[in-house]
């Protein structure tokens, strides 16, 4: 058997691959904080919590609504978006020329108003959800066994990362949206509904997260925790590319997760906190983040 480092080449390729779908869960999660960090000034500590909802959701879909997996991987994220209307109508709207700690400490609470609930009436337990047949199996590589449903997550993971920046920086829907954030007086006196496109911008950017719940179902049991479990590694990522940097937190969100694949291999007592040193050390060489446009 091939060996690189020491190390089998099937059990290398096999963290690296780890490595790419968290890195996958992490940039899909990351690019919604980013933007809404750099649209709208606001950080949002429920993005995990809206996560957890995307997976609850698609789970509640499929086992009670008997809807199958491709309808679920629409409607939770729709479903998801739906309440971060209701959340950014209701409270943020309020906060957006106000500090950041205002929205830290009120998306904190929201998350633990809607994190609450699911776990009073499913306790730490989880629930499983079931890969699609038609991803179900594996591909033969010679050198591994390669899942199919994990292609696909990191596949569908870097498609819409890609199709949302393009958006965002190629197109003159983002113009708008950019121009909306600097000068917004300006952009409403051209008959642009400012307020309606940062509300629609804030569901979509929750509708990622819920989506990457919905995408991570089948992969891990749906949790009341698997929200909180994953948001601080999410946070730690934005830092890193830089808050608000859209191309920053895709690139980072991958490396990281290729990374932290990396370090479960050669060492992996240091695997959990892999993320957190990184993001000492650029904070150190430069605090505002490594693509961040701040000198």
């Amino acid at each position: 058997m091939t060996e690189i480092f020491g190390v089998p080449t099937p059990v290398l390729v096999g963290q690296l691959l780890l490595g790419l779908i968290n890195g996958s869960f992490y940039a899909l999660l990351s690019l919604g904080l980013a933007i809404i960090f750099g649209m709208l000034n606001v950080i949002n500590f429920a993005h995990g919590a809206f996560y957890m909802l995307g997976g609850f959701a698609a789970w509640f879909l499929l086992s009670t609504l008997g809807l199958n997996y491709w309808a679920t991987l629409i409607a939770a994220p729709l479903l998801v978006g739906l309440v971060g209307i209701v959340v950014e109508r209701l409270f943020l709207r309020r906060l957006y020329r106000m500090d950041h700690l205002y929205s830290l400490l009120l998306t904190f609470g929201v998350a633990l108003m809607i994190e609450g609930p699911f776990r009073h009436i499913f306790g730490a337990a989880g629930k499983p959800y079931p890969v699609p047949s038609a991803l179900s199996g594996g591909i033969n590589l010679g050198f591994m066994f390669l899942p199919i449903y994990r292609a696909w997550v990191i596949a569908i993971s870097l498609v819409i990362c890609l199709l949302t920046w393009l958006t965002i920086e190629r197109t003159k829907l983002g113009a708008y949206l950019r121009a909306a954030t600097e000068s917004p007086s300006l952009v409403q006196a051209f008959g642009i509904n400012v307020p309606l496109m940062l509300t629609l911008t804030y569901a979509f950017c929750v509708g990622l997260a819920g989506f990457a719940g919905a995408l991570a179902a089948p992969l891990y049991q749906v949790s009341p925790g698997m929200g909180s479990s994953i948001i601080i590694v999410v946070f730690a990522v934005v830092v890193i590319g830089g808050m608000g940097s859209i191309g920053g937190a895709i690139i980072t969100a991958l490396a990281l997760g290729v990374i932290e694949g990396l370090t479960k291999t050669f060492y992996p007592a240091a695997s959990s906190i892999a993320v957190f040193v990184a993001m000492v050390l650029v904070i150190l060489i430069r605090p505002s983040g490594l693509f961040s446009r701040e000198a």
